[in-house]
């Protein structure tokens, strides 16, 4: 339950997943461990926890990087969270590294599909995705895995469905960018628009007319 602060707590989930890479770019952020402190000041139970997860995101990085490829791709590391329950599962590609904490109950080969899953929606969503696509985008990477993820349960495998969802919230937010803008582009048309001049003078047979100048008013 949260403190009623409005501010979110650390998530108590059993897994989490994240991206590393292979010491040639910027690691990634796991989401075990995270601390969410948006529109709340930092306090010093977050930075804490912020500098533990960072020390997690070290030491799966360190661990994962002196494997061979032709070692298995899990591990345990109870070390890492305090407990032998839990274990890394990670796929490597190219210069980037998949990994992903899970508990005892998950299976090994079912994990490691859904990492391939993950990567071939990457790619497809980022059209041939690399390494400065997750730095630079990692709200959408984070919206992918959310289709996939949430809550530490698999909702979704199926990458044409996953990707779908991904372009239907692109267009959406490309629609409310463009309602958002449209009074600005309204007020730019209006000023924009060349009206006739009015004439200062109308006569009715005998009657004359005197039209005021109408900008002294404007």
């Amino acid at each position: 339950g949260g403190t009623g602060t409005g501010c979110p707590q650390e998530p108590q989930g059993h897994g989490g997943a994240g991206t590393v890479g292979d010491g040639r770019g910027q690691r990634g952020r796991g989401s075990r461990g995270g601390t969410s402190t948006h529109g709340c000041p930092p306090t010093a139970s977050s930075r804490q926890a912020e500098e533990v997860q960072q020390q997690i995101i070290r030491d799966t990085f360190h661990l994962v990087l002196k494997r061979d490829d032709h070692i298995c791709n899990f591990l345990e590391c109870g070390s890492l969270f305090g407990g032998s329950d839990y274990k890394l599962i990670y796929r490597h590609y190219a210069t980037l590294y998949f990994v992903f904490c899970v508990d005892s109950s998950e299976s090994e080969l079912g994990i490691l599909d859904l990492i391939q899953v993950f990567v071939e929606t990457l790619d497809k969503c980022f059209e041939n995705v690399c390494e400065l696509d997750l730095i630079f985008h990692m709200d959408k990477v984070h919206h992918i895995l959310q289709e996939m993820v949430i809550g530490g349960m698999v909702l979704e495998t199926n990458m044409n469905e996953i990707v779908a969802q991904v372009e239907a919230q692109s267009k959406l937010e490309k629609a409310e960018g463009g309602l958002s803008a449209a009074p600005s582009r309204a007020v730019s048309a209006v000023k924009n628009i060349n009206l006739p001049e009015i004439p200062r003078n109308i006569n009715i047979g005998d009657i004359n007319i005197k039209v005021p100048n109408l900008s002294q008013f404007m």
